[in-house]
């Protein structure tokens, strides 16, 4: 439908009694995903009810310095804050003014840009917000108490699924093309159904232990336990400058980590749990730093069996230095910063 036969639409709904609301329902029951979005049909309501009878547009200024008035920016702020999704011609054909000056009122007078929606583990409450802070506020002072002796004692732990076949990420699949050339087509894959689930135990200096399950198994409590026996024995052999001192554990709220037969387990080996926040992630070195360098590592290999899997995965963590572990863990002091400064919301970067 053109514009102006939209507003008339508009018109004989309003002046048939039915409300902003009623008139939407109306709209995308007949036109669907071609309904106009709901801030135009406020708009035109509104203008409506002060007595505006035309459907058409306005003439409009020819110079738009006298378009950008602090009433006409109010107006687009307005229509933004209603619907955030709507596009930039629709506020034009609203406020009758042209797209180039709406662009500019946007991004200039506002300072605003639209950008996608970002996944994130979970839409938080404020009580997990305050949890997060707080927690965050925790392991903050521990760190800056003595950072040097906080990197000599925190050992930290999780699990990951490898698969026999992991595809490539978008940004890998990149290529040069010639200019005016089209994109370079790309199957869907999904990654295979073989693979082994690693726990992956590390600190500062490197990796401590890796244990591997293989797929149709699962991580009990017991099974859990038993892990931390050989991290002992692993932290004995490998780090003997810790033998005097107290370990700082820290790993997430996983069910095999948070049962009771696990927290007996931890004061059984005379471990200090830095605690963690549910729902968080963005706080564990391991997914934020040394899962996602290795799942970009695994893109587009192809192993035939879990021993492939095994040594692959061994070598690779074997070709760092020291100093990459250490960045790792060091980044949680800039990530707790972060997570206080932003009121508990989640870290991206």
């Amino acid at each position: 439908m053109e514009k102006s036969e939209l507003r008339a639409v508009i018109k004989y709904f309003h002046l048939k009694g039915l409300n902003q609301k009623q008139i939407i329902e109306e709209l995308q029951t007949v036109l669907g995903e071609h309904a106009p979005s709901n801030a135009t049909v406020y708009n035109w309501v509104n203008e409506f009810k002060r007595g505006r009878i035309s459907t058409k547009d306005e003439p409009r200024s020819g110079r738009p310095k006298e378009v950008t008035t602090p009433e006409t920016v109010e107006k687009v702020y307005k229509i933004v804050t209603q619907d955030r999704r709507i596009k930039l011609r629709e506020i034009a054909d609203i406020v009758n003014i042209s797209y180039e000056r709406v662009h500019n009122i946007i991004h200039d007078e506002l300072g605003m840009k639209k950008l996608s929606a970002r996944w994130v583990p979970r839409l938080l409450t404020p009580l997990q917000k305050m949890n997060r802070m707080s927690t965050s506020k925790v392991g903050l002072d521990m760190f800056n108490r003595n950072p040097s002796e906080f990197l000599r004692r925190f050992i930290t732990m999780d699990e990951t699924w490898i698969h026999h076949y992991t595809p490539e990420s978008k940004e890998q699949s990149k290529q040069w093309v010639e200019r005016g050339s089209s994109a370079p087509k790309k199957a869907k894959v999904v990654a295979s159904a073989g693979k082994v689930m690693a726990s992956i135990f590390w600190d500062a200096q490197g990796i401590i232990f890796i244990d591997y399950l293989e797929k149709g198994k699962t991580i009990t409590a017991e099974y859990y336990s038993s892990l931390l026996d050989t991290l002992d024995q692993n932290i004995k052999q490998k780090r003997p400058h810790l033998k005097k001192k107290k370990i700082l554990f820290h790993h997430d709220n996983a069910p095999s980590h948070s049962s009771w037969k696990t927290q007996e387990k931890i004061n059984e080996l005379g471990y200090e749990l830095l605690p963690h926040p549910p729902y968080s992630p963005d706080l564990a070195p391991s997914d934020f730093f040394l899962f996602p360098n290795m799942k970009k590592w695994l893109g587009g290999k192809r192993f035939v069996s879990n021993s492939e899997v095994i040594a692959a995965t061994n070598t690779y963590f074997e070709g760092f230095e020291k100093t990459y572990f250490r960045e790792g863990i060091n980044m949680l002091e800039k990530r707790w910063k972060k997570c206080i400064d932003l009121k508990g919301d989640y870290v991206e970067k």
